[in-house]
Formats: C-alpha cells, structure tokens, sequence
C-alpha cells in the first residue's frame, strides 16, 4: 500500500507471519500508527490485546490459509482492509537503477525493490530527495563527488557485504544503470565473493535519457545511425580521441565537465571538424536543468560556468534538437494560448 492518508495515532491491525510482515510493520510505524499485530489467523499468545475496531487492517499476504473469513469479517463490519505484500527473503542485495534522478523515471522493480529493503545505500545521483516516501528503510548516505569520496568504494563494498549477511534486504540505489560507469560489477563481485546473494536492477542511463529531456536523439534517421558513450572521468589517451573521432555518428560522454577542455582539444587533433555541433546538458531531469550549445571549437568558452552533474553530446543530432526547439516552442505558445481563452 502507498501511504497518503494520514495514519497519525490511529490504530492499524496487521495481520501475516512475523517474517512477511515485519517491513509492512515499519512502513506503518514510520506513517505514525498504532500498531496491533495477528501472526496467525487464530490468533497467538504473543500477539498481545487486539482493538475492538481498529482504523484500517493490514492483511499481509503470507501463504498461510485461513485470513479470509476474518478478513471478510472485518469488510461485513465497515473495516477498511487493505492488501499488502510479503517481505522477501532476508539477507541479499539488490542494485538498483535510480534513472537520472527524478522518481518518474524510477522502474516498477526498483519501487518494489526499494519498499522492501531494510537498509538503503545511495548516491547523490540517485533520486534520493524522496527516498522517504519510497521506503522506511534506513537511509545511508554513500554518495561521492568529483575530488571528495565520502564514502571509498570498498567501504561502501563492505557496508553492503556486512549488512546484508546480519540479515537485512539491502538496496544499493545509484544514479543512471548500475552497469554503465556505475562500478556495479565490482559491487556484484565483492557480494559473490562473500556469499551474498544479489540482483541487478537496470535503470534508465543518463547516457540516452538526459539528452533526450534537452530533445537531443541520440540517433536520427540520416543523421546517426550509432552513437558512443565515453566516461570522461579521466582524460581520453591520443589513441581514444583518434578511434572516436573516426567512428562518426553521436558521442556522449558522462562526468565529462573536468576534461571537456582535454577532449575537445583531442578530437581536434584527431581531425573532428571544428564546426562540429556540440551541447552540455546540466541537471537532466532536476530544477535548473540547461543546455548549452556550440561547437567542437567554441565549446569550451561557452561551458565556462558549466557545472557537473552534466551530460555532454557531441554530434549533428545537436542540429536536430536546435530545430525541434523553435516547433516545441510554437507548441507551447499555442497551449499557453488555449489555456488563457479557456480561463477567460
């Protein structure tokens, strides 16, 4: 159940096993109720005293028989009843996809995904502003940024590791795809190695996603028909600049802003034409989203205040965008156009 009622100091049975309910349990206690507990459906010694008539019943389904009859017991006598999922197995982690770092984006697995977990290990890329709404898991802050590491990467390796073999459904939520530039084999790797389960998730890569939020296609018909994805964390070798700038079609390169300069300079070098489109796409997805455009020879001056997180596009698709840009906005005239005739 998504909780949007206000459940403050009202009086919430919850019915089911102590293993399948036990995260329905949290959830309720974190929205404020008063929590009452049924283990099984006669009843037990160590379930306590029950309400007369409880605010809302909280039927978690653990495969044992016999809730029905209470259940419409319950529903005969005006008890909202509501139907809740069985906590998962314990003791596993589960990488999962954050998408660009809006919650819309966030897949119908990794909502499941982060509503059962008991701890959540996220990145500061990830749509971590709402995780509360999303989970009432503990919420661990690991993220890192360019120069400062809160968190190294084999402590954060560990802490899932650790976590997770004390019994917990871990949630490792990070920005974009766990596996594009997201160091998410090596978090499956330490957790093989350790006896831990774990699953990947796949998320929505910044690579395609945050292009598109600035209506730039990755590919066009007679336009590009592949494109690249480069991690610009460290500079390109002479070698790489050359290779892509052969390829043609479109180049994305992520965390790109500390080396645009070297990168620009490289495929030059390498014989890109100086003309070639080029855009900056800051914040995809987030307040204060902008895209600057140029080209491969002016890029750097008009980037100057550009700051990461930022997604950097490199290709005659930027064209694409540019003339999209003047029909979007003649759309939007026309809707802001219709909506004041209709108010008026």
């Amino acid at each position: 159940m998504q909780l949007n009622i206000d459940l403050t100091g009202r009086e919430v049975l919850i019915t089911g096993s102590d293993h399948a309910a036990r995260q329905a349990v949290r959830r309720y206690q974190a929205a404020g109720a008063i929590i009452y507990r049924l283990s099984t459906p006669k009843g037990s010694p160590q379930d306590g005293p029950l309400p007369e008539y409880p605010f809302l019943v909280a039927a978690v389904d653990d495969g044992q028989p016999g809730w029905d009859a209470l259940l419409e017991r319950c529903r005969a006598n005006g008890i909202p009843v509501s139907a809740e999922p069985a906590a998962g197995p314990v003791g596993h982690v589960t990488l999962v996809g954050g998408g660009p770092g809006t919650t819309e984006l966030l897949t119908v697995a990794a909502v499941k995904a982060l509503r059962d977990a008991d701890v959540v290990f996220y990145d500061r890329l990830a749509p971590y502003q709402e995780l509360p709404s999303l989970t009432s898991g503990e919420l661990v802050d690991v993220g890192k940024k360019p120069g400062h590491h809160k968190v190294s990467q084999s402590d954060i390796e560990k802490l899932m590791v650790e976590s997770a073999l004390a019994g917990n459904n871990v949630v490792r939520l990070k920005g974009g795809d766990p596996y594009v530039f997201g160091r998410g084999g090596e978090e499956v790797a330490s957790c093989v190695a350790a006896g831990v389960p774990v699953r990947v998730i796949s998320g929505v890569t910044s690579a395609i996603s945050v292009p598109a939020a600035a209506g730039i296609p990755v590919t066009h018909r007679e336009v590009s028909h592949m494109f690249t994805v480069v991690s610009g964390h460290a500079p390109l070798t002479e070698k790489e600049h050359t290779h892509l700038a052969g390829l043609g079609g479109t180049i994305v390169v992520l965390m790109g802003i500390g080396t645009l300069h070297q990168l620009a300079a490289g495929l030059r070098r390498a014989g890109m034409r100086t003309d070639m489109p080029m855009a900056v796409v800051e914040r995809g997805y987030r307040p204060g989203q902008r895209t600057t455009i140029a080209n491969l020879g002016t890029i750097v001056t008009a980037a100057a205040n550009c700051t990461n997180p930022a997604v950097l596009v490199i290709g005659e698709v930027v064209r694409v965008a540019e003339a999209n840009r003047g029909h979007a906005e003649a759309a939007a005239d026309l809707d802001r156009l219709a909506a004041s005739l209709m108010g008026s």
